[in-house]
Parts: C-alpha cells; structure tokens; sequence
C-alpha cells in the first residue's frame, strides 16, 4: 500500500498535508469507536442518523413483507409437487387460463409495491433534496487513498489507511486494523454536512454505514451526499466500488466532535475563516469576547 503513495505523482504534498493533519488530531478528544463493524454480525450497524434509521425501517420493512411471500409461494411449490405429480394425477387439466387468479397475481403484487412505495419514496427524497450546508466539504477518490477539502476554510488534506505497526501510534486498537486511517475527516455534531463527491481516475464510493450514506465518486461528475451525525465518536467506511488490486484498502475515517472542538481543529489546520457559516461566525464572536 505504501508503494501507492510513492507512485502517486502528488506523494510529497499529501505526505506534508497528512502528516500536518496528524498532528492536529492529536489535539482532538479521546472519542469512543461508534461506527465500526461487529466481528460474525450479520445486522445492520447502529444508527447515528436520521437516514440510516429510515433504512432500518425499510429494511425491516421488506423483510416482514418478503418472509410472508416466500412462505407462501414455498408452500403452492410443495403442495403442487405433492398433488400434482404424474403418479397423483396422471391425466392433467387441460384449460388455458384462470381470470380470477390472473386478476389476483396483477393486483396484489401492485398493491404490495404501491405500499412498499408509500414508505420508500419520502425515505428516498430525504437523502437525496440536500439541506442547506453547515459544513461543506468535497471528497475525491483516488487508487487507493481519499483526498479531501473543505471548500470553505481551504483546508486540504489525504487519508491513507493505516498499516498494523502504525495502529498504537494514532491511538487505534489492534482490531481496527484495515479500518484506520492516518487522517480523520472531522465534522461537527448535530450540523448538516454536505459532501461533493467525484473522483480522479476509476470509478470510487464514499460510504459510512452507520450513516446510511453511500455516494459513487465519478471521474468528471461531481455528486453529493449529506448526513447529520447526532453522537461524537469515531466512524469507519470503506471504498464500495470495486476501484482496482488495493481496493480492500481504502477506509475512511469520520471524528464527529463538538462544534467548539471542531472550530479549534480548524484553526489548527491553518484554515480561513472569511467564509465561514453563519453559525460558526457566531461561536467564534463568543470565543473572542471571552
């Protein structure tokens, strides 16, 4: 993996940029590991946003559905294989059709997915109409590293996944080894962040689970996803588009911290706050006066 960033023709500068960012980090809090996942689970992991509840939902949703209609057409195949074998029923029925069975199949599968709809499309429409931004920040993928830049403090950084003798430096545990990363993307709690995604040469996925997000980066397009972190803590994704031989080794780190914790990361990344939000215009008036 470390073969990438000396191949990349923009090693040192990322080298420089996440090294500075490393540093930084240092100063974060000590935040507790809530995205990750669970060794033999076979759950969806833990909800820390209003998107990925609704997912749940719908998850859980199409599962009460489909268990009912796999149990049902299960048994029609067992009760026909029973009764109507060539030894149970040599001479088969010879009509054509049967129009109130016809009319039953159309209707109750329209019925079904009109209902599935009723909670599918609000649920859709939630992550798709973008709330006006807290936090801007846009995220490109590259063979195999992210690179990222908050559009409005000019902070740019690289994340590189860690390798398992770097773990204990950074302050990660051994079993989250494939999941850290050198850098953090940090954003605030309870604030919408929006993130412009794109890529820089093959077809990349910016995903965090315990969002609910996923998002493709496209060389030449740029897409967007959001989220509304509601507890501090550290979340792991990962690469989810099959991107080249290291793509299994493309994590992503997300520190969500407080607004005020957040504010002093970005002055330690030297960032400009010329355009900074309104609400973090508002905290730092507060800092200043005190």
């Amino acid at each position: 993996m470390r073969l990438t960033k000396a191949l990349s023709p923009f090693a040192a500068a990322a080298t420089l940029l996440a090294a500075a960012s490393a540093t930084a980090e240092e100063f974060l809090p000590d935040l507790p590991v809530l995205g990750a996942p669970t060794p033999g689970g076979t759950a969806l992991q833990t909800p820390f946003t209003e998107l990925m509840r609704e997912v749940i939902f719908l998850d859980n949703l199409m599962l009460w559905i489909i268990v009912p209609i796999t149990l049902f057409v299960s048994a029609l195949l067992v009760w026909v294989i029973v009764f109507y074998n060539r030894k149970s029923n040599p001479e088969p029925a010879r009509f054509t059709h049967n129009t109130p069975i016809e009319v039953a199949w159309t209707v109750v599968p329209a019925l079904i997915l009109l209902f599935i709809a009723l909670f599918t499309f609000p649920a859709l429409r939630h992550q798709q109409i973008m709330p006006e931004a807290d936090v801007t920040i846009k995220v490109t993928g590259l063979q195999w590293y992210w690179d990222y830049e908050y559009v409005d403090h000019d902070v740019m950084f690289s994340q590189f996944m860690l390798e398992r003798d770097e773990l204990a430096d950074f302050g990660y545990t051994d079993d989250l080894y494939l999941l850290a990363t050198d850098t953090s993307m940090v954003v605030p709690v309870g604030r919408d962040i929006v993130l412009q995604v794109t890529a820089g040469d093959v077809i990349h996925s910016w995903t965090i689970p315990a969002f609910g997000v996923k998002q493709d980066g496209i060389p030449g397009r740029l897409a967007e996803l959001w989220f509304n972190a509601e507890e501090e803590g550290i979340y792991f994704g990962q690469c989810s588009e099959l991107c080249g031989i290291n793509h299994a080794y493309m994590p992503i780190t997300v520190k969500v911290v407080s607004e005020e914790e957040y504010i002093a990361w970005l002055e330690r990344q030297g960032a400009d706050f010329a355009a900074a939000p309104e609400w973090m215009q508002r905290h730092i008036e507060v800092a200043q006066a005190d």
